[in-house]
C-alpha cells in the first residue's frame, strides 16, 4: 500500500460515522488510533493482535491501581497506559476496515476486552479504596460497586440496542438523507466518554480529590444511563411500530 502517509490517507477514508460519539473520540482517540493502526499495518499486525496490545496496556494500568499505593506518579502512568490502550482499541477496528480482515471473531474479542475493562477498572478502584485509602466511612466502598453496576448496564444495554435495532431496522430508501452530526451532542457526551473518565486517575496523588472526582463521574454516568435507557427503549419501540 506504499508509505505510512498513504496508509493514513486510506485510513481516513475507512472511518466510522462521527454520529453519536463525543468530541474526545472524534478528535483525539480516533486520530490517535489511526496513527497506531498505520503503524500496526506497517508492522504486519492483525486486528486481533492490536486488540491484545490494547488489553495489555489497559489491564497493566488497572492492575497498578489495585496493587500500588496511590501517588501523583502512579496516576500519570495509569492515565497514560489507559489512554494508550483506548487508542489501540480504536486502532483494531480501523485496521480491520483497512485490510478487510475483520470478522465476527474480532468483534467478539473486542467486546470481551471492553467488558472486562469496564468490570476490572471499577473493581481495581474498590480494591485501592480498601487497601490504601483512609475513607471517611466504609459506605464509600459502595461507590465503586455502584459505578460498576452503571458501567456494565450501560455497556450491555447499548450493545443490545445496537444488535436488536440492526435486526429490526428496515433498509433506508435509496437517496434518503442521513441525519447530520450534531456538535452539541458531541460536546454533551464528553462526560460519558471513557477517555474523559480516564482523566480522574491523574488525581490519584490526593485521596480526597480523587474520591470526589470519581464520585462526581459516577453520578454523571448514572444520569446518562437513565437518559440512554429511555432513549433506547423508545427507539426500539418505534422500530416495532414501524414494522
Amino acid at each position: 500500500m506504499g508509505s505510512t502517509g498513504t496508509v493514513l490517507r486510506e485510513l481516513r477514508g475507512a472511518q466510522k460515522t462521527a454520529k453519536g460519539v463525543s468530541l474526545y473520540s472524534r478528535y483525539v482517540n480516533r486520530p490517535a488510533g489511526r496513527v497506531l493502526a498505520a503503524g500496526a499495518f506497517r508492522a504486519g499486525l492483525t486486528p486481533n493482535q492490536v486488540t491484545l496490545v490494547s488489553a495489555v496496556f489497559t489491564f497493566a494500568a488497572i492492575a497498578s491501581v489495585a496493587l500500588v499505593r496511590p501517588s501523583w506518579g502512579l496516576g500519570a502512568v495509569v492515565y497514560a497506559a489507559l489512554v494508550l490502550g483506548f487508542a489501540f482499541d480504536s486502532a483494531d477496528g480501523q485496521l480491520a476496515r483497512l485490510t478487510g480482515r475483520g470478522g465476527p471473531d474480532g468483534e467478539w474479542l473486542d467486546h470481551v476486552v471492553d467488558c472486562a475493562k469496564m468490570i476490572l477498572v471499577h473493581t481495581a478502584v474498590l480494591i485501592s479504596f480498601h487497601r490504601f485509602f483512609e475513607l471517611p466511612g466504609e459506605i464509600w466502598l459502595l461507590l465503586p460497586l455502584g459505578f460498576l453496576f452503571v458501567a456494565v448496564l450501560t455497556f450491555c444495554a447499548g450493545l443490545l440496542r445496537e444488535q436488536l435495532g440492526r435486526a429490526a431496522a428496515h433498509p433506508a430508501p435509496p437517496g434518503s438523507a442521513t441525519a447530520p452530526v450534531s456538535r452539541v451532542r458531541a460536546v454533551a457526551l464528553l462526560p460519558a466518554d471513557y477517555g474523559v473518565f480516564c482523566l480522574v486517575f491523574l488525581l490519584l496523588g490526593n485521596e480526597a480529590v480523587f474520591r470526589i472526582g470519581y464520585a462526581v463521574l459516577a453520578v454523571v454516568h448514572a444520569l446518562f444511563l437513565v437518559a440512554f435507557l429511555v432513549k433506547w427503549f423508545r427507539e426500539l419501540k418505534a422500530l416495532r411500530a414501524a414494522g
